[in-house]
């Protein structure tokens, strides 16, 4: 039982992840769609670069995202699977980018190596454990109404 609450834990640390993840890519694609036109200066050139494509990736994958990460939250097996699709798409995306951010990259290579390892280590129990997050412990000794006057101090009812 204390195996399926780390491994819950470490599934709703996933989630959360993937919903920060999300917020990102959907930040970084809106100012991407808003002010797409960048200036590139090479040794020998001027170039004009229009980011309006990679505005809409960034952001389709930034709702994708947070989807993936609600679903997670809620427990739900499709999230698992699709979460486990879109986080390996988006570690591929961040060696594509090595080059260019090669500290972020790194970091996002390494946020998404957990996230996949917490998606696709261990599954079973992790749906009743998550949901009995915040829930209390019901199994213990009920309280009486004496018992519970006397640690309040006030008289129930």
């Amino acid at each position: 039982m204390a195996a399926n609450r780390v491994w819950g834990g470490f599934v709703l640390f996933a989630a959360v992840l993937l919903l920060v993840n999300g917020m990102i890519n959907i930040f970084q694609g809106l100012i991407a769609l808003f002010d797409d036109e960048r200036l590139v200066l090479t040794q020998d050139k001027l170039v004009v670069v229009d980011t309006t494509g990679y505005g809409w990736v960034l952001l389709i994958s930034g709702v994708l995202l947070l989807g993936v990460g609600c679903g997670l939250v809620a427990a739900q097996t499709w999230a698992r699977i699709v979460g486990i699709i879109v986080v390996g798409l988006h570690l591929i995306t961040q060696v594509a980018w090595l080059g260019a951010y090669p500290v972020w990259s790194l970091l996002m290579i390494a946020l998404d190596v957990l996230v996949l390892f917490a998606l696709t280590a261990r599954w079973r129990g992790i749906k009743e454990e998550i949901g009995q997050v915040g829930e209390p412990d019901w199994s213990e000794s009920p309280v009486s109404a004496a018992e519970s006057e006397a640690r309040v101090g006030r008289p129930i009812g």
